[in-house]
């Protein structure tokens, strides 16, 4: 079995580099309306998942704990101006999920944003929000987020399930980088971001435990180390992870000394602000399959043999 103290390295160092450039995580109210003020929010939400996740597995150290909470209370506070930046931007795309989205996570660590929560449950009986065009695994994540804001889910994740290319166990051979990306998501949604592996439905666990090992060594072979780390945590989702030794390696020896992972292949380079847009989600992966296969390592150990 891959070393856990390797799993809990990549961990650490993704936490720290994170921490270091948590000034990356900036919005941009000035910018073009054909660009979109929302695209910003992107990776301030996916950082609030992550430490969710870091908090909910209970595997993290206490200088890995403290640095997580400082980048949340940083992303709140300066990012998002206490919530303030997310109400101007669900005031600039009324209908847009966006803004939902992003709270959601802070909001189940103890943020609140009253005037968003409002505006998100207007949204939620509107014709027009429930027609919003979305691919399958966007709509199934949304109906996710509805459930666990408190809201009936429209439509119910299980009639959207076998809408995505996931629920359709699809040939493994055609599953390339795209479609790969809506396989990850497509488990992160079913499982409620890995604390429910009981969410998978029994075909796609099965399907997963029989292809995953292949694309694993696919991806390690193309060092396309985003997509890899997502498979990772896929595999820590799995009812029975396997926790790769090989892909693990690999993917701990693509981490640069400061805790950066490439997304691709090495690190690119740049203006400081163009090369963070490019490794923090990757950086973000990192961090997220580390905790979650810290945890399964861990829960291993305590079953296994005296």
């Amino acid at each position: 079995m891959t070393s856990t103290r390797l799993i809990h390295k990549v961990g650490v160092g993704a936490i720290e580099w994170l921490y270091a450039h948590r000034d990356g995580f900036r919005l941009e109210p000035d910018v073009d309306p054909e660009v979109g003020f929302l695209e910003r929010f992107k990776p301030v939400g996916e950082l609030a998942l992550i430490c969710k996740v870091l908090f909910r597995e209970g595997v993290a150290g206490s200088h890995q704990s403290h640095l997580a909470r400082e980048l949340l209370d940083h992303a709140w506070q300066h990012t998002l101006a206490g919530g303030r930046m997310l109400v101007r931007g669900q005031r600039t795309e009324p209908i847009s999920p966006i803004p939902f989205e992003v709270y959601l996570p802070f909001r189940e660590l103890g943020y609140s944003q009253p005037e968003l929560e409002r505006a998100a449950r207007l949204n939620h009986r509107l014709l027009g929000y429930a027609a919003f065009e979305m691919t399958p695994v966007r709509r199934l994540g949304l109906s996710a987020f509805q459930r666990r804001f408190g809201l009936p889910p429209q439509p119910p994740e299980a009639e959207l399930v076998g809408r995505t290319w996931l629920g359709r166990t699809p040939e493994p051979w055609t599953v390339e980088g795209h479609i790969a990306y809506a396989i990850t998501h497509t488990v992160f949604h079913l499982t409620d971001w890995g604390e429910r592996p009981e969410g998978l439905p029994p075909p796609v666990a099965d399907y997963l435990a029989t292809w995953l090992p292949v694309w694993l060594d696919d991806w390690l072979d193309l060092q396309r180390w985003d997509l890899l780390g997502e498979l990772l945590v896929v595999d820590a989702c799995l009812p029975r992870p396997t926790l790769d030794e090989r892909a693990w390696e690999g993917f701990a020896a693509a981490q640069r000394s400061d805790g950066a992972m490439p997304a691709l292949r090495t690190m690119p380079r740049g203006e400081p602000e163009e090369v963070f847009d490019v490794i923090y989600h990757p950086t973000l992966v990192a961090a997220f399959a580390s905790v979650m296969a810290t945890s399964r390592a861990l829960t291993q150990l305590a079953h296994a043999p005296a």
